[in-house]
């Protein structure tokens, strides 16, 4: 083991920088990373009603349709963990492939990301908590509960997601031990309860999966049909299958990574993308009266909690409720983390703006405190500014999607144009995993895919951004336009060159070995 360690520390002293955090997460530490940010029962919870109220039971075949979208995305970006097992993940391996400056928006991109990624699964608390216990709702009424599309509700929804903010970030200050035990733990709890409640459901069926086809009418009033309504529904799969990357974020505190991070990115995708869709199967032919006026009323305000109390009673319902509590908070857990590892990779670099304090690594803990708090700090300021908005989830939800798809397109064009000019994989890449001849056809439906959904996201409609003020409507435009124009501008500003490293001193590998032409670094997997 500690000669495994040795080889890796080697191995990342070819890309300039010495070991400093803790290599201790092992193979299903990786997997869980991935498979928590993904987090079939968060999702579920967050958008099964959205996802029904707008396309119906037939908004199942998002899952599908999303995961032959993302999963081209998924090989690509296992190829680049096999090559570089940097902490964060997108930015280090765009930063090694293209140039600096991409990288940089690459990077600058998915931070401010993280900001919604984080407030979406906390949010979702006040789906999930006060209809396990009338204590929570602390604002607003016993008729909010469960619901954030009431004033009552959205402020309640603010408060508990601050609370679990708090808590997460005071775990990843005390160090990456203590958040790989309690999402390891929340992770195997999370696959085991998904199992047995899609068994549950199952045993209640109440009609046949051809349930699927029903739109419930809901394509009416649409340019497109139910086609424009399937597009809205959507983003339910959109929403849940992306953050499978986090298995590479991770990558310097993971042992051996080259070989697992690339197939644990793939595996999380995979599994989470099969027990969703059996997950949202299952309920469809439980609920009761799934074709009821009120039943579908009830589904798009309360959803997933209210099917499971409807189909499985409070009794077992409240077992699954907790496990879908628990499912959130190492979701919440797990996307912070990544967050910090990405903030702490630019800072390394030199990237953002106090740079040392950023990237400081408590030498006992081997955690990054600073990150940690500058990330918590901005996530309430946005739970505060969107304190009366009954729309914050989906609208947290729809800008959150906007934003890692232009991430993810940037990482899929840089690796097509490293393809295209022969540079990619480069000669030394190793043994772990490449597609060979089908990395190009992957690598074009990947980028196809992406472009695709960042103009379906983006789009302002009302369903997703909310009908009141136009800069609301049209927030997936502006915010993400905003966001690319103030890191291009930061960039240039600061004299970013392209080609001109700047790791740290105090990050800086002890050795001769150069980072200036990663596309050469040699490949020691075969020592």
């Amino acid at each position: 083991m500690n000669r495994d360690r040795d080889e890796e520390a080697d191995y990342l002293a070819t890309f300039g920088y010495k070991q400093e955090l803790n290599r201790s997460l092992g193979r299903f530490s990786a997997f869980a990373a991935g498979f928590s940010f993904l987090s079939i029962l968060t999702g579920a919870t967050m958008l099964f009603g959205f996802g029904f109220g707008f396309g119906g039971p037939a908004f199942f075949w998002a899952m599908p349709v999303v995961f032959l979208g993302q999963f081209p995305v998924a090989l690509c970006f296992a190829e680049l963990a096999s090559k570089y097992p940097l902490a964060g993940g997108v930015y280090q391996w765009v930063k090694n492939i293209a140039s600096e400056g991409p990288g940089w928006l690459a990077g600058w991109i998915l931070a401010l990301a993280v900001i919604p990624f984080v407030a979406g699964p906390a949010l979702s608390l006040q789906i999930v908590l006060p209809q396990l216990w009338s204590g929570f709702q602390v604002f607003g009424t016993a008729a909010d509960a469960g619901s954030y599309a009431t004033p009552g509700g959205a402020q309640n929804a603010v408060l508990l997601g601050s609370v679990l903010v708090a808590l997460t970030t005071i775990v990843n200050i005390v160090g990456i031990r203590l958040m790989a035990i309690l999402n390891n733990i929340g992770v195997f709890v999370e696959l085991i309860g998904c199992v047995l409640l899609i068994v549950l459901l199952f045993g209640h069926t109440q009609r046949g999966p051809e349930v699927t086809l029903a739109t419930n009418g809901t394509g009416a009033g649409h340019p497109a049909g139910y086609i424009g309504a399937f597009l809205v529904a959507g983003l339910f799969a959109v929403n849940i299958l992306y953050g499978f990357d986090t298995a590479g974020t991770l990558a310097e505190e993971t042992t051996n990574p080259r070989k697992f991070a690339p197939r644990e990115i793939v595996r999380a995708l995979t599994v989470s993308t099969l027990l969703g869709a059996l997950l949202v199967l299952a309920v469809e032919m439980a609920v009761p009266d799934i074709f009821g006026e009120s039943t579908i009323q009830q589904i798009s305000t309360l959803g997933l909690p209210y099917v499971l109390k409807s189909v499985l009673g409070d009794g077992m319902s409240t077992i699954f409720l907790a496990c879908v509590v628990l499912s959130i908070c190492v979701c919440t857990l797990t996307v912070q983390t990544g967050g910090i590892r990405l903030i702490f990779s630019m800072a390394r670099d030199g990237k953002l703006p106090a740079s040392h304090a950023l990237s400081k690594v408590n030498p006992r803990t081997r955690s990054m405190p600073v990150p940690a708090i500058v990330l918590a700090v901005l996530v309430f300021g946005l739970l505060l500014v969107n304190l009366g908005n009954t729309q914050i989830i989906t609208a947290v939800g729809g800008l959150a999607a906007v934003l890692v798809y232009l991430t993810y397109t940037i990482v899929t064009v840089s690796l097509l144009c490293a393809r295209l000019r022969g540079k990619w994989p480069t000669p030394d890449h190793g043994p772990y995993f490449n597609m060979g001849r089908w990395g190009l056809p992957a690598n074009i439906v990947a980028v196809v895919f992406q472009l695709f959904m960042i103009v379906n996201l983006a789009w302002p409609r009302p369903e997703i951004y909310g009908a009141g003020a136009w800069y609301l409507t049209w927030a997936g435009v502006l915010f993400s336009g905003v966001i690319v124009l103030a890191g291009g501008l930061y960039y240039v500003v600061a004299h970013q060159r392209p080609g001109k490293r700047a790791v740290l001193a105090e990050h800086r590998a002890g050795t001769a070995a150069s980072a200036e032409n990663t596309m050469e670094t040699p490949d020691l997997s075969t020592r």
